[in-house]
């Protein structure tokens, strides 16, 4: 059963919304920067740059892995429905979907290297 469009995009746009949410939980939370927001401190605001840029850097990433892996699981399934003897090579193909998760992660972990 193949999931309607609408429900893609309103699934896309729930992932959106917590990925905007979880920035903003990330931006506002530590005590410092809520201290040092009001006085205009030139640090606080790259800090908060930078935990911003961490965060889509992640966010983003991990919505093009999802996007991917559903498009090459689904067709990785097909094929492997006719050929069985296909399994190693389209499991290569699902696991390199998946490594853009992981690149976005390493970048937002350098991000936050800089930072500190």
């Amino acid at each position: 059963m193949k999931p309607s469009s609408k429900f893609v995009a309103a699934l896309c746009v729930v992932a959106l919304i917590m990925a905007l949410g979880a920035t903003a939980l990330l931006v506002t939370a530590p005590p410092a920067l809520a201290a040092g927001a009001a006085s205009g401190n030139a640090a606080t605001d790259a800090w908060s740059f930078g935990l911003l840029a961490a965060a889509i850097s992640t966010a983003v990433a991990a919505l093009g892995a999802g996007f991917a892996v559903a498009k090459v699981g689904t067709a990785a399934i097909g094929a492997l429905a006719e050929k069985p003897e296909l399994f190693g090579r389209l499991l290569i193909f699902v696991g390199l979907a998946e490594g853009i998760a992981i690149y976005g992660l390493i970048v937002s972990i350098l991000i936050l290297n800089r930072l500190t």
